[in-house]
């Protein structure tokens, strides 16, 4: 079998990285539609979640304006994206232990290829998981109470976070020694800027410490911003300083670590 060698140019070696980067973005989506159990359970999470803070603490939890399921939802979506991205590092770790990327080393590939596939499949994942939540939560008495040009604003704003979360957790995978530890690992960064923050409960109701932390942490962030966008403000005021802090946080964050997951990737490999 002959390898067609790499356009020449500067255009043509952008196409040769970008068809590579769709190339293992389809290899991943082929993986995930043959592990029908890891979709499954990965929609079993969210609707849990929907189901037990609107059913079992939904009554103890108080907040102003609006109905706690409407509260509800945004934390949700924030949530499930927060931990699907432990797929992406337990991924990479997994390639990793199996030997895999050091077959695609051997290929006239781009390196960034095998990390851009991995975090875009998992975005494609991350979009039906955010429809799922929105059926679930409106079956359960979530309405979106803005227009639709800032509803589709607030989903883009969580799939470009989740995006940025996924490169963050792909040092992860790459800096562990299999799937295992990766998951693990994931667990004490996931769960304080998770559960210290406003997806739950109002971060007024938290100790005066611990507010300052809650407040300034893009979890809080970007869940403030996805409120304002399906519930308010009014159309026409979009851009409020909820949504351009969490745009700065989601865009930083991409900046600081989709360099150094590559980095890492090339130390390794």
């Amino acid at each position: 079998m002959t390898i067609a060698a790499a356009p020449t140019g500067s255009g043509g070696s952008v196409r040769w990285v970008l068809s590579d980067w769709v190339t293992m973005t389809w290899r991943n989506l082929i993986r995930l539609t043959r592990r029908p159990e890891a979709i499954f359970f990965s929609g079993v999470q969210p609707v849990m979640f929907v189901l037990l803070f609107r059913y079992v603490f939904g009554g103890a939890i108080h907040v102003t304006g609006t109905t706690y399921v409407n509260y509800l939802i945004a934390g949700v979506y924030v949530q499930t994206v927060m931990f699907g991205a432990v797929s992406t590092s337990v991924g990479l770790a997994e390639d990793l232990q199996a030997g895999l990327i050091e077959r695609f080393r051997a290929l006239p590939m781009a390196r960034s290829a095998v990390l851009a596939g991995r975090t875009a499949a998992d975005s494609v994942r991350n979009v039906g998981v955010l429809l799922l939540i929105t059926g679930i939560g409106y079956a359960v008495g979530f309405r979106i109470q803005n227009s639709p040009v800032l509803v589709i604003a607030g989903f883009l704003l969580v799939l470009l976070f989740a995006y940025a979360i996924s490169w963050t957790f792909a040092i992860i995978g790459l800096s562990t020694p299999n799937a295992e530890t990766a998951q693990l690992a994931a667990f004490p960064i996931l769960f304080p800027v998770t559960f210290a923050s406003s997806a739950f409960v109002p971060v007024s109701s938290m100790p005066g410490w611990l507010q300052a932390f809650a407040v300034h942490q893009p979890v809080s962030q970007v869940t403030d911003a996805m409120r304002d966008l399906l519930l308010g403000p009014k159309p026409g005021q979009w851009g409020t300083s909820n949504v351009w802090q969490a745009l700065a946080w989601a865009c930083g964050m991409l900046i600081v670590f989709a360099p150094l997951s590559v980095w890492r990737f090339r130390r390794a490999t």
